[in-house]
């Protein structure tokens, strides 16, 4: 039973109300006669003190407890006099499930660093930033789901084993059911007929081009799942492994990209200021100062959107000194990102129209030949959080496109269909869910978003 449900039942009631809790303890504080015990089920961040008295029949065990034990108290609820709580349990009895050795249990009551606590992942969530932490990411993603369902998308399940690669960077983890030490091979090369799907196979960068294809028959559509990125990066933006949320569709022209993404955007930001108040508190005190400021400033302001030439020319015309040069024609850095965001416009900014030479295939050209009509959403602190574009709708200028960045056709003989049978103008985007944790909550690492990050060189 969640603890702050307990407090809603004692309202205007008697309050010698029999409960049963289960959960472990945390701190333990004896006097000569009772031990005083704060337990935590993790349902919410607050515990609850249990009052142990020396008439109960193991309280030589209960004495001998220590931090990160399991027990079940049956006992009254009471009005608690001290004023840092509302409430405490009378134990009527306590059953010990598990101890945990004080010599060796790594969380004892003091405050851990994050670098020490991504060491024992499997022990993390007991303490009171990582417990916090796995609730927003629940509630968050509770709130993807109803943002789309209240606008009539529909989710799908796209592959995790994929042959094409969709963002055409090459960084995929293989796939393969060969026996490594004993590779078959022709002509010198691996025999990939002799694998399990008779092709090379990695697992997904995204879902996007499956869910196009969906987009296209049901108008809108989104995959909501895990992706995988082989890219050899130590930063603390990036992880091998993490969570993308992809809305696909159809009849959506670039502004009507830029306008969900931003709704959605906004929507999770009051979703979790709304539900996940006692857990961002903890956030607010000690992670960002300046949180709760920040995040209300998100939604009472328009994002601000620019070209990307525009872009470029605020970064050349500031006296910034960038690590990486700015010129038209180059990728923008997270550096560039943040001072756009944080110096310049001092709230989200949509930068739009990139060169077509630093984007990917499937990103419709526009007029000019020159650029694509492609979005990203950076964030103060974030830099990108969202990743979008209008799609290539016309066959032969998206042949073009493949052709120029080294995609074969022919492997995409599927997705080339999309547009030979009916096509339509389209658009989707891509937010990485952890980098929006990131933002709600002030967490500098993104590692320390996701329950097991995986990283180079790590688990």
């Amino acid at each position: 039973m969640k603890y702050q449900l307990i407090v809603h039942i004692l309202d205007n009631k008697p309050v010698k109300q029999i409960i049963e809790v289960r959960g472990w303890l945390r701190t333990k504080r004896d006097s000569a006669r009772m031990s005083f015990l704060d337990i935590n089920d993790g349902s919410c961040l607050t515990g609850l003190q249990i009052i142990a008295e020396e008439k109960l029949q193991n309280y030589d065990e209960i004495r001998a407890l220590t931090t990160g034990s399991s027990l079940r108290v049956l006992g009254k609820l009471v009005h608690s006099p001290a004023k840092e709580q509302e409430m405490e349990l009378v134990a009527d009895e306590i059953e010990i499930y598990g101890t945990a050795a004080a010599e060796t249990y790594p969380l004892q009551k003091k405050r851990h660093s994050f670098e020490f606590l991504r060491e024992i992942n499997h022990l993390r969530p007991r303490t009171n930033s990582l417990g916090a932490m796995a609730r927003i990411r629940s509630s968050l993603s509770h709130a993807v789901y109803c943002f789309f369902q209240e606008r009539d998308f529909f989710q799908i399940h796209t592959p995790v084993i994929t042959t094409s690669d969709c963002e055409g960077a090459g960084e995929m983890f293989s796939v393969t059911s060969l026996n490594l030490d004993k590779l078959p091979r022709q002509n010198g090369k691996i025999d990939f007929n002799r694998d399990f799907f008779g092709c090379p196979a990695s697992l997904t960068v995204s879902g996007q081009l499956e869910a196009e294809a969906y987009a296209l028959a049901l108008g809108r559509v989104y995959t909501f799942g895990p992706t995988f990125r082989a890219e050899n990066s130590h930063t603390s933006r990036h992880l091998a492994e993490f969570w993308m949320l992809e809305p696909e569709m159809a009849f959506f022209d670039l502004n009507d990209d830029m306008d969900l993404a931003e709704e959605l955007i906004k929507h999770l930001i009051s979703h979790g200021l709304t539900n996940c108040r006692e857990d961002l508190d903890l956030f607010a005190r000690f992670i960002d100062k300046n949180l709760y400021d920040r995040l209300n400033s998100v939604l009472e302001n328009n994002f601000t959107r620019i070209d990307y030439t525009e872009a470029v020319d605020q970064l050349c015309q500031s006296d910034q000194q960038f690590t990486y040069p700015v010129t038209w024609g180059v990728d923008l850095q997270s550096e560039h990102e943040r001072y756009l965001t944080e110096k310049i416009y001092k709230r989200p900014v949509i930068v739009n129209n990139y060169p077509k030479t630093i984007k990917p295939f499937y990103m419709r050209v526009n007029d000019d030949e020159k650029t694509v009509a492609a979005m990203d959403i950076l964030m103060p602190g974030i830099g990108e959080i969202i990743g979008g574009s209008q799609r290539e709708e016309r066959l032969d200028i998206l042949k073009s496109r493949m052709q120029e960045t080294g995609v074969n056709p022919d492997d995409y003989e599927w997705y080339l269909d999309l547009r030979r049978y009916g096509t339509t103008p389209h658009s989707g985007f891509g937010l990485g869910f952890e980098r929006m944790i990131q933002f709600i909550t002030g967490m500098a690492n993104i590692r320390d978003v996701i329950p097991f990050p995986r990283t180079p060189g790590g688990g």
